[in-house]
């Protein structure tokens, strides 16, 4: 039997959020502290690196794991094991003496934080029908996009003040910080079955791969937003090497995008009153989409300057913004029983999605330009797999 929401559960939305922005925290906070954690403990740039592409990896992967799990025996428990594990790799990297032992512990850390962004969409669907659903999954996607954002920032903070163990140090004690307050603050919010093998997962999973609708939204939702993470790596290039600002303003730079990310998931809260899923997540799309190509154009031309690309990609974000919780709701919703293990393969298509674009962003001398064209790429991707979906949809 489907299962439906459960409004007498209730958990609490800042909780929710506290869970989600722990994981993506993470993923970039520790970039700047790359060069003195490489001197310390007398590794290459090339290796320290690797602390970032393994943390994206189990990012992706452990997503997978998360939401069969909670399915079987529940989303409380399971967040909380996520939470624990997350912790305990945040202090094995901050005593880490050697960079093998950090690498292994980013990827635990990556296991352990991916978790809250799995569950967290989970349990916002456990207690809402989809449209209700909207305003918790846009909070919660801005929580997932404003980690990158701003994790950078914290990071070089605490790198100059503290040093860059210091970092790991944070995301310790905020870890433990979460668990407790999961602990003590969040009810169950599914029907777990109590069943956990390979076969049922196997089964959920070929489920989901293998209804058009899902993969839909799932691929579309990607490219619409996760796309956002290759402009991001790309930004301090884009702005300081080619439209010669500084570092600083590179930052603040950035959190605008963030605002601009938060007026979407704000707006897509008030308009979902009027219009309907299917509409919001398409027009949000195609504003991102028209930013994009309105950019590359730019770029093409060489009349690109820094108000234009401000302006521009204020607006992707707004349209992305929009579209995502409109489209993780839908994707959500294509086979409500099986929330979790929906939920972790949309967040890994998102990851998956947002570390090919980064990979793909790099490629190339001219950051803009690659940047750009990825961004036009994905929108297109997301607004076909958003078509595909509804048109699937509406044969059924």
């Amino acid at each position: 039997m489907p299962r439906t929401a459960s409004p007498a559960l209730k958990a609490p939305l800042w909780l929710l959020a506290m869970v989600t922005i722990g994981g993506t925290l993470a993923m970039h906070m520790f970039i700047p502290a790359l060069p003195d954690a490489a001197r310390q403990l007398g590794s290459s740039n090339g290796q320290m690196q690797q602390t970032i592409t393994v943390y994206i990896m189990g990012m992706a992967l452990g997503q997978l794991i998360y939401g069969p799990m909670s399915d079987a025996l529940g989303r409380r428990p399971v967040l909380l094991a996520g939470l624990s594990l997350y912790t305990v790799a945040s202090l094995l990297a901050f005593i880490a003496p050697s960079t093998d032992m950090l690498i292994g512990a980013r990827l635990l850390q990556a296991l352990g934080g991916c978790a809250g962004l799995a569950l967290g969409r989970a349990i916002a669907r456990d207690t809402a029908t989809p449209e209700n659903a909207v305003g918790s999954l846009a909070l919660l996607n801005l929580m997932m996009m404003m980690g990158p954002g701003i994790s950078p920032s914290i990071g070089s903070g605490l790198d100059a003040v503290f040093g860059w163990r210091s970092i790991f140090a944070a995301l310790a004690l905020m870890g433990l910080v979460t668990a407790i307050c999961v602990w003590r603050l969040l009810p169950e919010t599914g029907r777990p079955t109590g069943q956990l093998n390979w076969r049922t997962v196997r089964t959920d999973y070929r489920t989901l791969l293998g209804s058009p609708q899902f993969l839909g939204f799932a691929i579309g939702g990607g490219g619409a937003t996760t796309s956002l993470y290759a402009f991001i790596a790309a930004a301090p290039f884009i702005f300081i090497e080619q439209l010669h600002t500084s570092k600083a303003e590179v930052g603040l730079i950035l959190g605008l995008l963030m605002g601009g990310m938060a007026l979407g998931n704000v707006l897509a809260r008030q308009l979902i009153q009027r219009v309907s899923l299917d509409k919001l997540m398409l027009g949000g799309n195609l504003l991102s989409l028209s930013c994009a190509g309105a950019l590359l154009a730019l770029t093409l031309m060489q009349q690109l300057n820094v108000v234009l690309a401000v302006s521009l990609m204020t607006l992707f974000t707004i349209g992305s913004g929009m579209t995502s919780p409109a489209a993780l709701a839908k994707a959500l919703g294509v086979h409500p029983q099986l929330t979790g293990s929906a939920a972790g393969v949309y967040g890994f298509a998102q990851m998956a999605v947002g570390g090919i674009c980064t990979m793909a962003a790099s490629v190339g001398d001219n950051p803009s330009l690659s940047a750009f064209s990825v961004l036009l790429i994905a929108g297109m991707l997301g607004q076909l797999g958003f078509r595909f979906a509804i048109s699937k949809n509406h044969s059924a």
